[in-house]
């Protein structure tokens, strides 16, 4: 781009087609709403309500302080993505950036391993606020619904999925608003339930927060793990998880870009805002759990043993019992939204570029509410596929060569495994993406810009996230820490099949082909032919 013509002086449409795409999405979110997606679909009310028991039963309180570990990992992963958004503010995110900084090919697999993680992820939040469901209509109504049967979490989900869609179907106005009024039941479901509990008084005091609790042997871990007495290097490679499966969805402020005003400046805002107020939060709901943990011997033990969080809160009064379930179900909805969202934007993206069967349907946007139509209603056809998994459960082990599937372990959440290190595999390819644009002399052309500090955050954010891709799916067996995170070998199974399919898939359609068209920028006059050379 010349001197006369930069980047930061277009606007969001003429910067969209001089990356030779024509506006079709409404461009009517502000700075607050695309956070707002951001930080809903990252969500710490969901993460937290779902993971403590696991995180301080594997690290003991002090687990508390790891949360800080991802946060710091992730804020430079999302300096580098804020950096590609801004020179590329195209729907579709890590697909786009990987499309254009490495070629076709790349990005292609780069989408499909991203896609299918934000897919299994809306079944994953879906299925996962049936148990609060059940509780709070059995509060209301007298309902018995047993949240483990497999025809009440379908059905449960399958309204709930219907809902969302529907809202996003009606324009990223709507899911800008539902995500606005998701930050509000997040900061009352974190800082709010945080504040109450210390009115209605703590059990421990700050130093408490620095203790282990002794978790990091056997005989006095609350599961029966064993880290050999080690902390350190044995019990918090675990517990860190637990922040970890928290700690993205961040990169959602850029698959919204298209819809978002001044996208080249805000997304990359959003993506740090998003991460740093979801650790601050996070971190100020964990510590204040666990200050509320029951006094004596064994509080690790009698927390974990009573079911977590529900039993930390249950010495609150009914009343606001119920009133938390309610906001914990209105978390879990407007984070599968945001992810939904998310997803339909990709799948939009992707298939504009020609890249998926059926891509003159999926990449149709409705003439009313100009909203990817299609490409919503089949990432929730999808989403109810893999939701049916949960009805196959094997009543025994079963053995697949040398791995072991665990009996009574419902198939869906051996896919679920993929939501996470599908995110961090898509992530470090996307990063590798960059480092690799650097060393063919890309040049960051948009309004946020890492300058001469670019090498070392991307080659840092990469590390992060590889280090970090090991710990998720190191098979370390299923009686393990982390085979309350992972199944064992099962983990890496799934990513193997996910990258088979899309392997057969790329194959038999060759999508290079059509998305190799799509690689003009204005900024780049040779890039295409750049990347055509070397993909």
């Amino acid at each position: 781009m010349t001197a006369t013509d930069p980047v930061h002086d277009m606007s969001d449409d003429a910067r969209l087609a001089s990356l030779g795409y024509k506006p079709q999405l409404n461009r009517v979110l502000g700075a607050f709403a695309n956070f707002s997606v951001a930080f809903t679909y990252l969500s710490p009310m969901v993460g937290i309500y779902s993971l403590f028991a696991l995180g301080v039963a594997a690290g003991g309180p002090a687990y508390v302080w790891l949360t800080w570990v991802p946060v710091a990992g992730m804020l430079l992963v999302a300096l580098v993505f804020g950096e590609l958004a801004s020179h590329y503010p195209v729907a579709g995110a890590l697909y786009q950036y990987s499309k254009f900084s490495v070629g076709p090919t790349y990005g292609w697999f780069v989408g499909w391993f991203y896609g299918m993680a934000l897919l299994i992820t809306v079944a994953a939040v879906d299925t996962g606020v049936v148990g609060y469901v059940a509780a709070l209509t059995h509060n209301w109504f007298g309902w018995n619904l047993d949240a483990t049967d497999h025809l009440t979490i379908l059905l449960i989900t399958l309204v709930l999925l219907a809902i969302q869609t529907l809202l996003n179907i009606t324009g990223a106005r709507v899911m800008g608003r539902v995500a606005q009024f998701g930050v509000y039941v997040e900061i009352v479901g974190t800082l709010g339930i945080a504040l109450i509990l210390a009115i209605d008084g703590f059990h421990h005091g700050p130093g408490f927060l620095f203790s282990t609790q002794n978790v990091e042997n056997a005989a006095s871990n609350p599961l029966g793990l064993d880290f050999g007495g080690n902390w350190l290097t044995g019990a918090a490679l675990v517990a860190v998880l637990a922040p970890v499966y928290i700690f993205y969805g961040f990169e959602s402020a850029g698959d919204i870009s298209e819809e978002t005003k001044d996208a080249g400046v805000k997304v990359p805002r959003s993506m740090r805002q998003a991460l740093i107020w979801g650790g601050v939060s996070s971190f100020i709901l964990i510590a204040a759990l666990l200050l509320a943990m029951p006094s004596g011997n064994d509080p690790v033990g009698k927390t974990v043993n009573g079911g977590g969080v529900p039993f930390i809160l249950g010495e609150l009064p009914s009343g606001l019992q119920d009133f938390l379930l309610l906001l914990i179900i209105f978390a879990f909805f407007s984070c599968g939204t945001s992810v939904q969202g998310a997803g339909s934007r990709l799948a939009f993206s992707y298939s504009r570029d020609g890249a998926l069967p059926g891509s003159g349907w999926l990449s149709k946007v409705n003439a009313r509410f100009r909203t990817p139509t299609n490409a919503l209603l089949a990432g929730a056809v999808v989403t109810m596929l893999f939701v049916l998994l949960v009805f196959y459960s094997p009543a025994k082990d079963v053995k697949i060569g040398f791995i072991t599937y665990p009996a009574n372990i419902n198939a869906l959440v051996a896919l679920v495994s993929f939501g996470v290190s599908g995110i961090y595999l898509s992530f470090l390819l996307t990063v590798i993406g960059a480092i690799v644009a650097r060393s063919r002399g890309w040049i960051p052309e948009g309004r946020f810009q890492l300058g001469r500090w670019g090498w070392t955050v991307t080659i840092l954010a990469a590390a992060y996230l590889f280090l970090m891709l090991l710990n998720v799916v190191a098979p370390t067996g299923l009686t393990s820490g982390r085979g309350f995170f992972n199944l064992d070998w099962i983990t890496l199974l799934v990513m193997v099949v996910v990258a088979v399919v899309g392997l057969v898939l790329y194959l038999i359609r060759r999508p290079d082909h059509t998305v190799g068209t799509h690689l003009h920028d204005d900024a780049e006059p040779t890039g295409a032919e750049r990347h055509t050379a070397l993909d």
